[in-house]
C-alpha cells in the first residue's frame, strides 16, 4: 500500500531502498522558505542499522503490513530464541538482538506475536506490561516521599528501573516492556 511521506507515523514499516525499515521517530517540518517535509529516523529491520532521512508530501512509500501469528516462548539456545506455533507446534529461532534489551522479560511459557515478511521472522511483540519483583533498591530517606523524585532499583530480570521513593525489595511492579519504565505497583 502506497502513502505518501508526511502520512509515516511511529511504528510505521516501510520498503525504503530495497530494504525494510521501522519509522523510530517522525517530525514535521514546516520550513518559512521551500515545501513541508517529514523528518523520519528509520531503523533497519534486517540489520539494525539507523538512518534520517527527509520526504516530501509528494513523495510515496511502500508501507509494508506484516504477517502475525501467536507463538509461545520456549527457551534461549546460545544467541537463538526457541518459539513454538500454538496451532502447528513447528519451531523457530530467533536472534537475540532482533529483540534488543527486552529479551530480559521473556518467560518460559510466555505469548508472543511473532512478526513475520514473506517467511522471515523480523520481529517480536510482547505483551505491553510484565510484572516482577524488586530484588535491590536504596532504602528512603524520611521526607523524600513529600517530592517526585525516583530512585533506581534493579528488578529480579537484571534490568534496572527507576521507582518511586516508597517502593522496597521484594515488591512486585508493573513495568512497560516497550520503555522500560515503572508503570505501577502490582496489585
Amino acid at each position: 500500500m502506497k502513502i505518501n511521506g508526511n502520512e509515516i507515523r511511529p511504528g510505521n514499516i516501510v520498503q525504503h531502498q530495497d530494504s525494510l525499515w521501522i519509522a523510530v521517530k517522525t517530525n514535521a517540518v514546516k520550513p518559512g522558505k521551500g515545501p513541508a517535509y517529514n523528518q523520519v529516523e528509520l531503523k533497519n529491520l534486517i540489520n539494525g542499522s539507523k538512518l534520517n532521512e527527509r520526504f516530501r508530501s509528494s513523495e510515496t512509500v511502500e508501507r509494508v503490513r506484516l504477517e502475525q501469528k501467536d507463538h509461545t516462548y520456549l527457551y534461549a539456545e546460545g544467541d537463538l530464541l526457541v518459539f513454538m506455533d500454538g496451532e502447528t507446534y513447528e519451531q523457530i529461532h530467533i536472534a537475540k538482538d532482533l529483540i534488543g534489551e527486552r529479551v530480559a522479560f521473556l518467560q518460559d511459557g510466555m505469548k508472543v506475536i511473532v512478526e513475520s515478511h514473506e517467511g522471515r521472522a523480523i520481529g517480536v511483540q510482547m505483551p505491553e506490561h510484565a510484572t516482577l519483583a524488586i530484588t535491590e533498591t536504596e532504602p528512603t530517606v524520611k521526607g523524600q516521599t513529600a517530592s517526585s523524585s525516583f530512585k533506581p532499583a534493579i528488578i529480579e530480570n537484571g534490568l534496572r528501573v527507576l521507582v518511586p521513593p516508597y517502593i522496597s525489595v521484594g515488591e512486585k511492579i508493573v513495568v512497560n516492556t516497550t520503555t522500560l519504565e515503572y508503570v505501577k505497583r502490582a496489585e
